[in-house]
C-alpha cells in the first residue's frame, strides 16, 4: 500500500505539475512531432487523438488546475450510525491503492490520468501505446520532477513501455498490487484486458450515439446539435453516429433537405433507411447491423421512427450505452426518454459532445465507462475512490 499523502502536499505536486507543463511546452509539442511524422496509419480518429497542440496543452494546463482546487475524495463520510451498544459507525471513501489504465493514441490521458489519480491517493500504472510512446515519456518525465520536487517518491505515477505480449504477461501474473484496471480504446482493446486480467476492470467502451428528434421541435435547434454532434470532433466517444426522426415532424422533407445540406458541407457521409430512399446524396443501408457500429469517422446513418418509445427501444437496442440525446420542446416526453432510455448520459437539448468529465467539472476523466459497477459515464476524481467502514467502540463485545 502506498504512503498516505496530505491533500496539501498533492494539491502542491498538482500545481507544480501545472507550471512544468506551461514551461515544458514546447518539449511536449516536439516529443508529439516525432510521434506524428512515425504514424503512417490511415486512421483517422487515431491520429486525431494523437495529436497534441497549443489548444490541448492549454486543456492539460486548465486540468491539473481544476483538479487542484477540487476537494479530497478522500475521507470523505457517507453514512454514519450509532448502535444501540454505543459503537459508532462510520462510512468513509479510502483510495483503491494501484490503478492501472491501458489506453492509445492520446498523450492528453497521460496528464489527466495521473492527475486523477494522484489527487484521490492511487498510484497510477500508465500504459500507453506505441504511437505516443515520445509523447508520454515527456509528460511522465515531467510527473518525475513535479513527484521529487515536492519530495514525493516518483512511484506514484509509473510509465510501463510494455509490448502486447509483456502486458499480457503482467495483466496474468502482475509484479506488484494492482487494485483497478482501466482499457480506454477499441473493443480488441478492451477484449484483450477482460480476458487476460485478474483484477476487477472498468469498460471505458463504445459510443455509438443517438439523436432523437421528436415531432414537437424547433428546427434550427435540432439541426445545430446533430451537426456539432457529429462534426466538432469525429474522434470523440461522445460524437454522434446515429439520427432518428420521428414520422410525424411537421415540415420532414424540408428538415431532412436541409440536414442532408449541412452535413455534406462538411464532408459528412450520410447513409439512410428505406424512409430516405428518394433522397439521391444518401446511400441505403442495406443490413441493419450498421445501426450498432460506431464510426470515428465523417459518417452518419439516418432514419425515421413511428414515435418516443420505438425511438427509445431502437436506442436501448443498438447504442453503446454511452450518450443519447432528445431534441423536443415537449418536456414530458424528454423526461420519460431520458428516465428509460439505458445510457451513462441522457441529454435534452443539447449535444453528446458534452460527456466529457472536464465538461462536466470533473477536472477532466480517467475514462468515460459504459458498465454500471461502479461508475458510470465519465469517472473522475470523485469516483476513483472505493469506501471502507470504520467502527469506534469501547470494548464491546457480540
Amino acid at each position: 500500500m502506498n504512503e498516505i499523502l496530505s491533500i496539501d502536499k498533492r494539491n502542491a505536486v498538482l500545481k507544480t505539475m501545472k507550471t512544468l507543463v506551461k514551461e515544458h511546452a514546447d518539449t511536449i509539442l516536439d516529443a508529439n512531432k516525432i510521434d506524428m511524422d512515425a504514424y503512417a496509419g490511415g486512421d483517422l480518429a487515431m491520429r486525431d487523438r494523437l495529436k497534441v497542440d497549443d489548444a490541448k496543452i492549454d486543456g492539460m494546463v486548465e486540468s491539473l488546475r481544476q483538479l487542484s482546487e477540487l476537494e479530497d475524495p478522500v475521507g470523505v463520510e457517507r453514512f454514519r450510525f450509532t448502535h444501540d451498544n454505543g459503537m459508532q459507525i462510520y462510512n468513509k471513501t479510502a483510495s483503491f491503492g494501484t490503478v492501472m489504465i491501458i489506453y492509445e493514441s492520446r498523450p492528453d490521458v497521460t496528464i489527466e490520468a495521473g492527475g486523477i489519480a494522484f489527487k484521490s491517493g492511487n498510484k497510477i500504472l500508465l500504459k500507453g501505446g506505441k504511437e505516443s510512446l515520445n509523447s508520454n515519456l515527456a509528460i511522465v518525465n515531467l510527473w518525475h520532477k513535479a513527484l521529487k520536487d515536492n519530495g514525493v517518491s516518483t512511484d506514484w505515477v509509473e510509465y510501463l513501455n510494455y509490448n502486447r505480449t509483456e502486458t499480457q504477461a503482467f495483466l496474468e501474473n502482475p509484479t506488484q498490487n494492482l487494485d483497478l484496471i482501466v482499457p480506454r480504446g477499441g473493443e480488441r482493446l478492451i477484449e484483450f484486458v477482460k480476458l487476460n486480467a485478474k483484477c476487477p476492470v472498468i469498460v471505458s467502451g463504445r459510443g455509438n450515439n443517438f439523436v432523437y428528434i421528436h415531432k414537437n421541435v424547433e428546427a434550427t435547434m435540432a439541426l445545430d446539435i446533430i451537426v456539432n454532434g457529429k462534426t466538432q470532433k469525429v474522434s470523440g466517444c461522445n460524437a454522434v453516429d446515429k439520427v432518428i426522426i420521428d414520422n410525424d415532424l411537421p415540415n420532414k422533407t424540408q428538415f431532412v433537405n436541409d440536414l442532408i445540406a449541412r452535413l455534406e458541407s462538411h464532408n459528412v457521409e450520410i447513409l439512410g433507411d428505406a424512409s430516405l430512399s428518394d433522397y439521391n446524396s444518401v446511400n441505403q443501408i442495406d443490413n441493419d447491423a450498421i445501426w450498432y457500429e460506431e464510426f470515428l469517422d465523417y459518417k452518419i446513418v439516418i432514419g425515421s421512427i413511428e414515435n418516443a418509445q420505438t425511438a427509445i427501444e431502437m436506442i436501448n437496442k443498438y447504442s453503446g450505452g454511452h450518450s443519447a440525446t432528445i431534441v423536443t420542446n415537449d418536456n414530458a416526453v424528454a423526461e420519460n426518454f431520458m428516465m428509460a432510455v439505458d445510457c451513462g448520459a441522457v441529454y435534452h437539448n443539447a449535444s453528446t459532445r458534452f460527456t466529457d468529465g472536464f465538461e462536466f467539472g470533473l477536472g477532466g476523466e480517467l475514462a468515460i465507462s459504459t458498465d454500471k459497477l461502479h461508475q458510470r459515464g465519465p469517472i473522475g476524481l470523485q469516483h476513483l475512490v472505493t469506501n471502507k467502514w470504520y467502527v469506534h467502540g469501547n470494548g464491546q463485545i457480540r
